[in-house]
């Protein structure tokens, strides 16, 4: 594979280049270009806490024209609409006459580019190509990729050891990325499942599930019955990603 070649989706320098080519309608620009078997970050969400992330991409083009760097990007709207983020895209693998497919990544970081909390959500993704001889080509696809907000857990399962039959209490926090603040903010009102995973199991079951408050503070109790050892987990939403916290294992007498 060859260097990747990089570009951001902001104004300014030659990155203004790429913003223009962005901002021609779907299928417009001089066309001649078609892309096919895009793939970004495997099917998967991505998922962006307070500092860079990094989405795997692949894609084939087909055009017989001369041109200099090809990408895929996230788009809101019309294809113009895209994002800020960079891109990254290896040099052309021949697939036949005029094809070449390629990979690439579509890199994140709230840090050094300005993300809304509100950008959180569904994305299309777009794809592009600048020619040797100026000019290029935009089209907008119908494959959808969400940009999630990371969420957090932690757990405590209290008191260690205890006897069996009398009350565990079990608390946490859950909180999720403010990519305004670049920091994590309480989570409230969530739905959190408290899990459970007995020595020398492999697994954890679901014991029962729990509002988190408006601070974003879970708490219930159990009885304890076996030793063992408990977290919480989240499932997430459109807007934000699923956690789990780490384990508090408790030793029952």
């Amino acid at each position: 594979m060859g260097k990747r070649v990089w570009r951001v989706l902001v104004a300014g320098g030659a990155a203004a280049v790429f913003a223009a080519v962005a901002a021609a309608p779907a299928g417009a620009a001089e066309g001649g270009v078609s892309f096919s078997r895009i793939k970004v970050n495997g099917g998967k969400p991505i998922v962006m806490g307070v500092g860079a992330v990094s989405a795997p991409t692949s894609f084939r083009m087909t055009t017989t024209h001369k041109w200099k760097w090809p990408a895929v990007y996230l788009y809101r709207g019309s294809a113009g609409n895209a994002l800020w983020h960079a891109v990254g895209t290896s040099d052309c693998v021949p697939a036949g006459p005029g094809v070449c497919d390629f990979t690439g990544s579509l890199d994140f970081d709230p840090r050094v580019w300005d993300t809304l909390n509100s950008q959180a959500g569904a994305w299309k993704v777009g794809a592009k190509v600048v020619f040797s001889g100026g000019g290029g080509d935009t089209d907008g696809t119908d494959l959808t990729v969400y940009l999630k907000r990371n969420s957090r857990l932690t757990v405590n399962a209290a008191p260690e050891p205890v006897a069996k039959g009398r009350t565990i209490t079990v608390t946490g926090k859950v909180t999720r990325a403010n990519w305004e603040t670049k920091k994590y903010v309480t989570y409230a009102d969530r739905l959190v499942s408290l899990q459970f995973k007995p020595s020398g199991s492999s697994s954890y079951t679901t014991v029962k599930k729990v509002h988190a408050n408006s601070s974003g503070t879970l708490r219930t109790t159990v009885k304890a019955s076996k030793t063992g050892t408990w977290r919480w987990a989240y499932y997430g939403n459109t807007t934000t990603g699923p956690s789990t916290s780490s384990g508090d294992n408790v030793v029952v007498k």
